[in-house]
């Protein structure tokens, strides 16, 4: 075979073609990413539950169960905008948890409705004195790029930050701050808050992401190489070695 490369279509074609396997080797890094994130949740969400530790928690707790025990503050609760549960839009809701060692946590209780929004409207839910809750470790949100500030004076909240939420409560060196429990369903039945579930359905796609962006550059290539044997730049066997006789 014998290729005689044209400037342009080199000049155009070889850059394109780095970033295409680029983008192929970045997504193969991330579904190695995902399922590791996959397996980490799986298996300390699944584990026995402990107490909230105490001090620093570092990100190996992050998703680990936890059993809790205290007395939910239904007057300070927020509600982070934007969630979805099945399809349908409505509310995280996030209320302090006042534990029997006197520490105070920010628990995601779960989703509801717009129309269950106000506390009037799902008196059910207000969980009245000492309770005990199994939950899972998270730490704070991170806002993406398209998410808005949130506004506590206006009371929108997009993205979970316990940092802010306690400031904005009063709670300045009284609550975590550093994390927050997300509280699991325990059953199969359906009540609000609709809590979180063990069971992971996280959409991992980028193994086909990753085929796409290889299978595009693998016609790149097919493109650039049959380009250049119509032109009469690239010739095989015989009549290659021909025309350099």
């Amino acid at each position: 075979m014998k290729l005689r490369p044209l400037f342009w279509p080199t000049a155009v074609a070889l850059p394109a073609l780095l970033v295409l396997l680029w983008l192929g080797t970045w997504q193969v890094q991330r579904l190695e990413w995902k399922n590791q994130l996959i397996e980490n949740f799986e298996s300390r969400a699944t584990s026995a539950a402990v107490d909230l530790p105490e001090g620093l928690i570092g990100p190996e707790m992050e998703f680990r169960r936890l059993a809790l025990t205290g007395s939910f503050d239904h007057d300070k609760e927020v509600f982070m905008t934007g969630r979805t549960y099945e399809g349908n839009a409505g509310f995280h809701i996030v209320t302090p948890f006042t534990l029997t060692d006197g520490r105070i946590i920010l628990v995601n209780r779960g989703w509801v409705s717009e129309s269950y929004r106000a506390p009037e409207k799902r008196e059910f839910s207000l969980i009245e004195g000492e309770t005990r809750i199994e939950a899972i470790i998270r730490f704070p949100g991170k806002k993406g790029y398209f998410v808005p500030e949130n506004e506590p004076e206006n009371g929108f909240w997009f993205t979970l930050v316990p940092a802010q939420i306690v400031e904005h409560l009063g709670l300045v060196g009284q609550a975590e701050t550093a994390v927050y429990a997300a509280a699991l369903r325990t059953s199969d039945e359906i009540r609000l808050p609709i809590g979180a579930r063990t069971e992971t359905n996280l959409r991992n796609s980028h193994l086909g992401y990753a085929v796409t962006w290889y299978g595009i550059a693998c016609a790149l290539i097919g493109v650039y190489l049959a380009f250049h044997h119509q032109a009469g730049r690239l010739t095989f066997g015989a009549a290659g070695r021909g025309k350099d006789s």
